[in-house]
């Protein structure tokens, strides 16, 4: 289950399970327990580091709009559960993260980050991978940053809100910097005409 396999969009997401710090409790979590919602899945270096925190508290501060759309999200890092509760239960104006809305998954053995193929080995921690997955477990969106630069939260709803729209409208597709609302095309010759036109 566990391989540095090359893993791509459109592939099944490989499944895990690991201890994760929820509601400040340690809980045994698998991906497999979210089949039927979207998950974003994201990886990050390290607990009580300084880029990650601004990640991780910009999900959270932003969470209620990923579950309103039937979407779960993970945090994973090769920090144990231990480290997440101290991090956890350490205020944010004095290097923490205080409570957060979601899961963070221990990665201590490094074996979800290596499945997702995000392990930096000079390093020895995940780099900053982002994934979308879909309610029957395959992935939709990947995306790594290397260590020094953050993700975006608007950027993951957008894309997150595109693959919902066009599950639910198989026959339209999304264009450059769609968002909900905007126009989409049809995939073929005079569909794609229609959308040029308006433009």
């Amino acid at each position: 289950m566990m391989t540095n396999e090359c893993i791509r969009v459109g592939q099944k997401a490989p499944d895990f399970t690991a201890t994760a710090v929820i509601d400040q409790e340690f809980k045994e979590i698998s991906l497999s327990n979210y089949r039927g919602k979207y998950v974003v899945l994201f990886f990050y270096p390290l607990d009580f580091t300084f880029v990650c925190p601004t990640e991780i508290t910009a999900f959270s501060d932003r969470y209620s709009e990923f579950s309103s759309k039937n979407t779960e999200v993970l945090g994973v890092s090769v920090d144990s559960q231990f480290s997440h509760l101290a991090w956890i239960q350490t205020q944010r104006n004095d290097g923490g993260i205080g409570d957060i809305n979601y899961p963070l998954v221990a990665d201590l053995k490094k074996e979800i980050s290596l499945a997702y193929n995000v392990l930096d080995d000079a390093e020895g921690v995940a780099l900053r991978g982002l994934y979308i997955i879909d309610p029957d477990g395959v992935i939709m969106h990947a995306t790594i940053n290397n260590l020094p630069v953050g993700r975006n939260v608007d950027e993951t709803l957008r894309v997150l809100q595109a693959f919902q729209y066009v599950q639910a409208n198989p026959d339209e597709v999304c264009p450059a910097n769609w968002t909900p609302g905007e126009k989409t095309m049809k995939p073929d010759p005079e569909g794609s005409k229609e959308y040029f036109s308006s433009l």
